[in-house]
């Protein structure tokens, strides 16, 4: 093991100790940002020592399940501090981490995977799979809220939400019972004979459980570190009169790093199969992991909870949807896919500031 991947998760957690002991100021924010890349940098190594010892596709979902988990954590938590001001938060984050993934991650990986190799390939039907699902959690969650009827302004009732919570874990489990068991074949890469990465010799057990645990450590502390700076990213926005929603959109932003930096080191070593399994993995656990969760916690602390998306939102998650359907329907990619997914990313980054 590289002597920085083991002192960067540990030099990220001991920062996020003193920052949780000691006042927030500049030096310390700027620290905190610095740890945060590092421990991010460490985190893609040791997911990927762990996802060659267990090979695909359990290596992608180890990683998007951890951050996802952790991910709803910060908010939650978040929910809790904030109360009525938070309700409209976990949209917020999980419209922006669907948005940043199906437009921001897949663009740059099918960028930087067309312009290294022209063009790349991945399974088709576990791509289908995957969007179909995300399509429909998206739907019931995003979406139905703000056209149903029995409660006014983007809500759901109980009943309501305990239906789409039952519905997200459903298809999220499903979804990883295809991805693991029944149709594995579908979301493993092709043998590439000159990736010496996937020639290389797995670690041993002692190697990966030890990456493991670093990668829990970086994890947190990047989640940690974040929610840390999310003070001062609050203030930064209100500074510059920008609308809320652009707090969720951070923090998506610097909890996806870790998963945005794998996938797009897999996309670059023409392993484009596991920057699909990453991405839209990150995606369905996003909703499938995040939404019951937040559901209940809303319910059993009688937390306000607002998911329907407003006009404009609904109009670029359909079209990031359609768009999404047609890039990826035919299991090649190359540069110009890349490019249609980053103007639906620039734009969606842009309508926020300016909507």
């Amino acid at each position: 093991m590289p002597r920085w991947a083991l002192l960067l998760p540990l030099a990220a957690a001991a920062l996020l100790g003193a920052s949780l002991a000691l006042p927030m100021n500049g030096a310390i924010a700027s620290a905190c940002a610095v740890a945060l890349i590092g421990a991010v940098i460490a985190a893609v190594h040791h997911a990927e020592v762990v996802a060659h010892r267990v090979g695909e596709p359990f290596g992608t979902l180890v990683l998007a399940i951890a951050i996802t988990v952790i991910e709803v954590a910060l908010i939650v938590s978040m929910m809790l501090a904030g109360g009525e001001g938070k309700a409209e938060l976990p949209r917020d984050t999980i419209f922006s981490a669907v948005m940043i993934i199906c437009t921001g991650v897949v663009g740059i990986c099918l960028l930087v995977g067309g312009l290294h190799h022209h063009e790349q390939s991945f399974h088709l039907d576990g791509a289908n799979s995957a969007l179909a699902a995300l399509v429909a959690m998206a739907g019931l969650s995003l979406v139905l809220p703000s056209f149903t009827t029995s409660s006014d302004g983007g809500t759901y009732t109980v009943s309501q939400l305990a239906f789409v919570a039952v519905s997200s874990l459903a298809l999220w489990a499903v979804f990883v019972f295809v991805q693991t068991v029944r149709h594995r074949d579908y979301f493993l890469p092709p043998t590439n004979a000159d990736d010496e990465d996937i020639h290389a010799k797995p670690p041993s057990n002692g190697q990966a459980w030890a990456s493991f645990g670093l990668l829990l450590i970086g994890l947190v502390s990047v989640v940690g570190l974040a929610k840390q700076l999310s003070p001062t990213i609050e203030a930064a926005v209100a500074a510059a009169g920008a609308p809320k929603a652009v707090i969720g959109i951070a923090i998506a932003l610097l909890v996806l790093l870790p998963e945005t930096w794998a996938a797009v080191r897999a996309a670059r070593a023409d392993r484009l199969q596991t920057s699909m399994n990453l991405a839209l993995g990150s995606a369905l656990a996003s909703i499938g992991l995040t939404i019951p969760v937040v559901v209940v916690a809303a319910v059993l602390l009688d937390l306000p909870l607002v998911l329907g998306l407003a006009a404009k939102d609904l109009v670029l998650l359909l079209l990031t949807f359609i768009v999404g359907a047609i890039t990826l329907g035919t299991g090649r990619t190359n540069v110009m896919q890349g490019a249609v997914h980053l103007v639906l990313f620039a734009a969606f980054l842009f309508l926020s500031l300016v909507p």
